[in-house]
């Protein structure tokens, strides 16, 4: 079944009524239309003219204004020198082609990568975050064990401190050259 076009009507003061939901909505909320991929068209309220592409480029305008942008001043020049160039009208087109072959190529990408590595980027974070703790939680046991085993020449016992006096010696001095006696 075909989606059906969704109508915003642009008001002269500027607002924007959607008619499907008998609202006025916001230009953030155009651009969430746009992100889930609904098709709608803006018409001027009074004369029916098509302002879509308008209401776009001023939520295009405002994205611009704040954050990083994607269009550099070289690029938007090299765009307004094509008006009026006899390839003008190729131009809307092969930008349009580039942008899905863009899209395509990281769709790929992605597919690529996650049948490689059989996972998302937070998995293999995740994974790899169990693996170190496990490793780190392995160290540790031996470094315990290791401080519990008998020391050559020792007591023989399986404690590390057992059957010696509070003092931590077995009888004696246990300082180097020095006799007990």
């Amino acid at each position: 079944m075909a989606q059906k076009l969704r109508t915003i009507k642009k008001y002269p003061n500027r607002r924007l009524y959607d008619t499907e939901i008998s609202s006025y909505i916001t230009l953030e909320e155009v651009r969430q239309l746009v992100l889930d991929g609904e098709t709608f068209e803006v018409r001027d309220a009074k004369s029916g003219e098509d302002l879509t592409r308008s209401v776009l480029l001023q939520i295009i305008s405002e994205h611009e204004d704040k954050g990083q942008p994607m269009l550099s001043p070289q690029l938007l020049s090299q765009i307004i020198r094509f008006y009026g160039d006899s390839l003008q009208g190729f131009m809307g087109p092969y930008l349009e082609r580039s942008l899905q072959v863009f899209l395509d190529q990281q769709q790929q990408f992605r597919t690529q990568l996650n049948s490689l590595l059989g996972q998302t980027p937070w998995q293999m974070l995740n994974d790899l975050t169990e693996r170190n703790m496990d490793a780190w939680k392995s160290m540790q046991r031996g470094f315990l064990d290791a401080a519990g085993r008998p020391q050559p020449g020792g007591s023989g016992s399986s404690e590390p401190f057992a059957n010696r006096p509070a003092g931590g010696t077995t009888g004696g001095s246990n300082r180097p050259g020095k006799k007990t006696g």
